[in-house]
Parts: C-alpha cells; sequence; structure tokens
C-alpha cells in the first residue's frame, strides 16, 4: 500500500507510533493518475515520525510527540524547486537537451542538464550542439539504440517503456525483490551516547554531523531535512562539478557548502570524516570507492558511522553502475507512459521519487540514529529511486493503520506554505518545511550559502 504504514514498517518503526500521526488531507494536491499525493504524505510522515521519536528518546519525553502531515505542505514541498524564485526570477529547470525525443520507433528521454553530460550525449550522437539536428539524429534511430550509445558513450537517455515491458526488464526484477528500504548493521559497535535535548523548538538530530555527499535532489533533500532537525550538515562537492544553481539554493537550507577535490585533499577529507556521525552519498554506486568511501572502507576509519546511499537504479542488477535520474527512472518504469497519452508520454505532477526517496532516506537515518542508541552497530542504509517507482506503480491505497484523518479544505495553491528569507544568494521566496510535529523547528536555522564558499570545517 502507498501509505504510512508500508514506509514506517520498511525503515523497522514501531507500528504503536502511527497512533501519533494526523494528516490532513486535501483535494487537488498532486494530481496525478498514479497515487502520488498518498506517496508523498507516505515519505513525509515517516520523516516526521522518526523525527518526533529520535527528538523524544533524546528529550526524555514519556510520550513521542504529535504528528502533523497536512497535504499542503506536502505538496507544496515536493514542488520546491519549481516555488524557488532568487530576487523575482525562477530558476531554469532543464536545459534544452533535456527532454523527450521521437525515435524511429518510439521515445526517448534525455538529460543534460550538467555540461559534461551534454558533451558525451552530442558525442554518441555526433551531432553539434543544436536541438534541431539532435532531433533529426534521433529520429533514425530505434529508442533502445539510442539508450545504450549514449549510455556507452557515459551520457544519460532511457527508451520510455510501458509498465509491462519495464516488469519483465531484468533491471525491474532486481529491483522489485529488494526492500523499500535495505538496512544492514555491519559489526557491533558500541550504543550511540547522544546528549540529550531540551526546549522549543526540539531537535532531534542536534550536535550531529552529516558529511553530504549528493547531488541534484534526493539526496540534498534528505539532507536539507536533517539539518532543518539540527544537524551540522557539510555538503562536500568537487570543484570543477558546481551543482546548479536553482537545485543548490533550493536544498542548501540549513546546510553548508564547501568545494573539496578528494583526490588532491584526501587529508582534509578523513579530517573531516574522522569526527562525522552520518555520510550521505547520492553518486552510481561504486563511483566513490575509490576515495575509500565504499560502507566497509567507511565502518574501518570510523566505525558507528551511519552510511545512507542513494542511487537511481539500485547497486544490483544490469543497470546497478549505470547513472540516472527522477526523470529518466519515470520513463524506464512505465510511469511516463501510464501518466501521458499514446501521441505523448508524461510526468508526475513533481519529481516525487526524488522527493519521496530523500525524505525516506532521512527517516531511515534518524531511525538507525534511534537504534544505535539501543544497540549499536555500524549502520548502512540503500535507497533507489527505482525501487520507490515500484512502490508508486504497484501499490494499493488505502488508509494508514492507527493514523488520525481530517478532511481538510480543497488545496488551492502553494501561499500559505511558502516562505521569504533574504541571504548571500539574494532575497528568496521557497517552500517552508513539510516536516512537522510538536515543537518541530518551524524553519531552518540558516539560508543557503553560495555554493563552495565554506570552509571545509566543522561547525
Amino acid at each position: 500500500m502507498t501509505d504510512l504504514s508500508f514506509a514506517w514498517s520498511a525503515l523497522g518503526g514501531d507500528p504503536a507510533l502511527l497512533s501519533r500521526v494526523t494528516t490532513v488531507q486535501r483535494e487537488g494536491a498532486l494530481r496525478a493518475r498514479l497515487p502520488v499525493r498518498a506517496l508523498a504524505r507516505a515519505c513525509v510522515g515517516a520523516s516526521a515520525l522518526a523525527a518526533a521519536e529520535l527528538g523524544a528518546r533524546r528529550a526524555g519525553l514519556a510520550e513521542v510527540p504529535a504528528v502533523r502531515v497536512d497535504d499542503g505542505a506536502v505538496a507544496t514541498a515536493f514542488l520546491s524547486e519549481r516555488h524557488l524564485l532568487v530576487d523575482g526570477r525562477a530558476p531554469v529547470s532543464f536545459a534544452p537537451l533535456s527532454r523527450f525525443w521521437r525515435t524511429a520507433d518510439g521515445w526517448v528521454r534525455t538529460h543534460a542538464n550538467y555540461p559534461h553530460h551534454r558533451e558525451r550525449l552530442l558525442c554518441a550522437l555526433d551531432v553539434p550542439d543544436d536541438v534541431d539536428r539532435v532531433a533529426s539524429a534521433l529520429a533514425e534511430r530505434s529508442a533502445t539504440d539510442v539508450e545504450e550509445a549514449v549510455y556507452a558513450a557515459g551520457g544519460l537517455a532511457v527508451a520510455l517503456r510501458t509498465p509491462e515491458e519495464w516488469a519483465a526488464h531484468e533491471q525491474s526484477v532486481a529491483v522489485a525483490a529488494r526492500p523499500l528500504v535495505e538496512r544492514e548493521r555491519l559489526d557491533e559497535t558500541h550504543a550511540r551516547v547522544l546528549p540529550p535535548v531540551a526546549g522549543a523548538p526540539l531537535l532531534p538530530a542536534a550536535g550531529l554531523r552529516v558529511l553530504d555527499l549528493t547531488r541534484v535532489l534526493a539526496g540534498p533533500v534528505a539532507t536539507r531535512t536533517l539539518a532543518l532537525l539540527g544537524a551540522d550538515v557539510l555538503r562536500v562537492d568537487a570543484p570543477d562539478r558546481p551543482e546548479e544553481a536553482g537545485l543548490h539554493a533550493d536544498t542548501g537550507f540549513g546546510k553548508r557548502s564547501a568545494a573539496l577535490d578528494l583526490a588532491t585533499d584526501r587529508a582534509a577529507f578523513e579530517e573531516l570524516l574522522a569526527e562525522a556521525d552520518v555520510v550521505v552519498t547520492g553518486y552510481r554506486p561504486g563511483a566513490l570507492d575509490r576515495f575509500g568511501l565504499s560502507p566497509d572502507a567507511l565502518a574501518e576509519r570510523r566505525p558507528g558511522l551511519v552510511v545512507a546511499q542513494l542511487s537511481a537504479w539500485g547497486a544490483y542488477g544490469p543497470w546497478g553502475g549505470r547513472r540516472g535520474f527522477d526523470s529518466l527512472v519515470q520513463v524506464a518504469t512505465g510511469i511516463a507512459a501510464t501518466e501521458g497519452s499514446p501521441e505523448q508520454p508524461g510526468a508526475l505532477p513533481a519529481q516525487a521519487l526524488d522527493h519521496g526517496t530523500g525524505y525516506l532516506l532521512a527517516a531511515a537515518v534518524l531511525r538507525a540514529l534511534t537504534e544505535q542508541t539501543r544497540e549499536g552497530g555500524t549502520r548502512l542504509l540503500r535507497l533507489a529511486l527505482a525501487r520507490t517507482a515500484s512502490w508508486l506503480t504497484r501499490a494499493d491505497v488505502g488508509p494508514t493503520t492507527g493514523a488520525h484523518v481530517i478532511e481538510g479544505s480543497a488545496y488551492d495553491g502553494p501561499d500559505p506554505w511558502l516562505g521569504r528569507t533574504t541571504s548571500r544568494i539574494g532575497h528568496l521566496r521557497h517552500a517552508l518545511p513539510a516536516v512537522t510535529f510538536t515543537d518541530a523547528p518551524p524553519a531552518w536555522s540558516r539560508p543557503p550559502s553560495p555554493w563552495g564558499t565554506d570552509t571545509p570545517r566543522w561547525t
């Protein structure tokens, strides 16, 4: 079921805590053929409940704080990158070569927002950077031929598949066989001792240090959530791979941003790792292993870590090593076919795989921290956009067991859930946090800083 009880179970949560959740349902939020609103509500609710659980443990509360999940806040947060304005201007979301294209036998979608991906796409097609020339080249080839050729060149292109075609694909079978949230205990490290927290706002992650090695949306949404809850989050990027300005502004709330070359600045990185509590990675599986960032290598150097890994397709199956983004996973898994028509592929009303998986990842980290206070152990968490897509496309929607439901007014736009903040980037209009519980922080402690300008040190 696409509901909170399923997500909470996947996180290893106590089902009795679901009674602490109240959901405000609003018709019109995240309209789609697939149950996107239910998925979004479940992912945010799981994150809020995990935060409330950890907060109660650290504050010594007799009862877990009450959680409130409002469809309006959730829908607005799931479209946060589209609601963002910087000095009144909306950032560009997709580059001209990131779109659907007709092929000789169907459709393909490309992703070329980053310069290196655009160059690899053009190299694979052997055409200049011209929309008409790209369209002509793609129209002469089959969709799967384009998919394989562009991937071989290091670019990003995925053929449109129906749900039935994806279900028969070897990668789909591998993905569906895995749990929604993969959770492992890597060793028997002693139990984590967290200092108590008190007062309002309640900050369940206060004092925790999170190394954020993620890109684009899903990973940054997860670490943005941890920053909201009090964690010291330091995002680290390669100096020659800047993040898109709009995405950085949207997901940079509460964090600091540093540029660090892992190949040449290893000593600086090891100093950060030596005091980190959580490491979150969002690159394709194995891409960071050469820097000593495999789970086993991290556990050996920093026992007691929570290691959280996010990928597009999962760390297994024939596509386990492939790059991917939300838009491409929607195309491969049959979502774009379901939401579109025979004449034109469609899309979900939000990048729900990114946002949903991001909130689930934050919830998994929070639950792992709670479990560590009882049982210890270095923890490994793995989530994949394709696995979230499998949950969305194969689920039946139903009520969350134990939760309270309120029928609110219809969703009439994002205004009640938008905030305005002045930052060094500019004056920002942005989505407010969707993760709410009794005494939850109403906003982040700091606005985003310009990309890569912070010192790579813990505060």
